[in-house]
């Protein structure tokens, strides 16, 4: 009896240990996705819409060059920078390039460490991730002489944005989509929601795995804590009104942490990270209006 006991407890550990390992691999080694028009909309590159580029490399401190595109604006200045989600790549952001590059934007798209062509490592969920788009904007300012950068991050990417924002001046206007404001309340919504766990104790041991796989202190991935401290530059934050992953709260927390000038738009969407597909006329005219307002 006491052998059938013990072997029971052994077995719910390995299938606990495994499931925390599992959970958190999808995080930290998420599996490359394949580029959909669904989601996507763009699966080529800027050529496909017509648009002139540049393959270009930007350089890190701390890792090899990241690859992306450079659109080229006539006698501009300003640009903005497309930063992707988790398990993305820079086609993600193409969706929005015909309209900023007609409103006089250059439109900068680049692939994020360990996403992309970029070699396969820990995803940290914005803790090491903002580090690329400050490289970005060094490559702006220093490569293309851009006086004027904005920021557009989209879930992951747009954590990384609020974060890089927060640390850096230059940014002088940042949208961001799809969002999450505290990692561990993300990470405790999808246990439930799509594993059936508890949040107690599954996520403190998940939030363990991943610092240890990732190098990343959990606790610092609270973007509503920091958001606030990019005032008086503008935010404007997007979220579906149905997103099935992030919920819409983390919107909410977001844009009520951030300072004025704010800005927030619920678009009517119900997948994650689909602003444009929600209502695509709107979407360009409320982004592209807000990155001419407020990149002078």
């Amino acid at each position: 009896m006491k052998r059938k006991i013990l072997i029971g407890i052994s077995s719910l550990a390995i299938l606990y240990s495994g499931a925390l390992w599992y959970f958190s691999s999808q995080i930290v080694s998420p599996p490359k996705g394949k580029c959909t028009q669904e989601h996507f909309l763009h699966c080529g590159d800027p050529s496909s819409l017509n648009l002139p580029f540049e393959n270009i490399f930007i350089t890190t401190k701390d890792i090899s060059p990241l690859p992306g595109w450079f659109i080229p604006a006539r006698n501009s200045h300003k640009a903005v920078i497309m930063v992707h989600g988790h398990s993305a790549w820079r086609n993600e952001g193409l969706r929005w390039a015909p309209s900023l590059h007609k409103a006089g934007f250059n439109v900068l798209l680049f692939d994020l460490r360990h996403h992309g062509e970029n070699p396969a490592g820990p995803v940290s969920m914005g803790y090491h991730e903002y580090r690329d788009v400050i490289a970005a904007v060094d490559f702006l300012q220093n490569q293309k002489k851009m006086s004027s950068i904005g920021v557009y991050g989209v879930s992951m990417g747009g954590v990384s944005g609020i974060y890089a924002m927060a640390r850096d001046s230059r940014i002088q206007a940042g949208v961001f989509e799809a969002a999450f404001a505290n990692l561990e309340d993300l990470l405790g919504d999808i246990a439930s929601r799509d594993y059936y766990l508890p949040r107690y104790p599954v996520i403190p041991m998940v939030l363990y795995l991943f610092e240890k796989r990732s190098g990343a202190k959990a606790v610092d991935i609270n973007a509503e804590k920091i958001i606030g401290g990019i005032s008086p530059r503008p935010v404007f934050i997007i979220h579906c009104e149905k997103d099935n992953y992030i919920p819409y709260s983390h919107g909410e927390r977001l844009y009520q942490s951030a300072k004025e000038p704010k800005k927030f738009w619920n678009s009517p969407c119900n997948k994650h990270a689909r602003a444009y597909q929600g209502d695509p006329a709107t979407a360009e005219k409320l982004v592209s209006g807000f990155f001419r307002e407020n990149l002078k």
